[in-house]
């Protein structure tokens, strides 16, 4: 399956620890402890389904060097990418990066929210 897929993304996102899953400005949209890690968008008047996700600045070079990803539009400029269905990054790589940015933005969670919600960062 590929998380393009909306029960594929669905049942990945939610498996997560401490995630919640909200209907928000047009997308389906992840978050931990109320804080957006992921979202994924297929609104008619857009290129098709994309996955937007926070990243680390390096990460932002490398991934926005490929076709098919780029800076994520009303996102802090260099921590967000936008992923479209068809660019070129495996789905194995896209669910580690997604994964990333859950943890990068739980970590950010203080150390009451994150056992509150059950969620170990190693």
């Amino acid at each position: 399956m590929s998380l393009f897929d909306p029960m594929d993304y669905e049942h990945f996102a939610g498996s997560l620890a401490g995630v919640t899953l909200v209907d928000q400005w047009d997308a389906r949209v992840a978050k931990v402890g109320g804080k957006v890690f992921a979202l994924r968008t297929a609104r008619a008047h857009d290129d098709g389904t994309s996955i937007v996700f926070k990243v680390a600045e390096e990460s932002f070079e490398i991934l926005t060097s490929i076709e098919g990803i780029g800076q994520a539009p009303y996102f802090a400029k260099r921590q967000w990418v936008s992923v479209s269905d068809g660019a070129d990054l495996p789905d194995a790589d896209l669910r580690t990066y997604v994964e990333r940015s859950y943890r990068r933005v739980a970590k950010g969670l203080t150390k009451k929210a994150r056992t509150e919600l059950g969620i170990e960062i190693g």
